[in-house]
């Protein structure tokens, strides 16, 4: 699916119950948690990423993995890096690297909320 990067931010934020709208400075912001680590992340509400965040691929592109919404989730940099430095380089039928994959996507659907237009 080939979507500009604003879209699948805000694709994401509204799947993901985490994520709340608030007034910040007079502005309105999407207001929700990294899926590792559960630091606060801000987003614009036409889906510009603020401060240090970035799109996460559950499964890793390389492994298979699509930017289907349910693959896709929000992320500190640095908790995104790591988990790529430390795992997405594995094989994909690597034990450490599975269990992570699993337990991240686990954690996505857990948070998992169906978008306002149903689709």
């Amino acid at each position: 699916m080939n979507r500009s990067r604003r879209q699948l931010v805000l694709g994401i934020v509204v799947t993901d119950s985490t994520f709340k709208q608030v007034q910040l400075d007079g502005r309105t912001l999407w207001q929700g948690k990294c899926l590792h680590c559960n630091s606060p992340m801000l987003t614009t509400t036409d889906g510009e990423l603020l401060g240090h965040a970035s799109i996460e691929h559950v499964l890793p592109r390389h492994h298979g993995g699509g930017d289907d919404l349910e693959n896709l989730a929000l992320a500190c940099d640095s908790c995104n890096q790591q988990k790529g430095s430390r795992h997405d380089h594995r094989r994909p039928d690597d034990p450490r690297a599975r269990e992570v994959i699993e337990k991240l996507a686990a954690k996505r659907m857990k948070r998992w909320r169906e978008p306002p237009d149903g689709s």
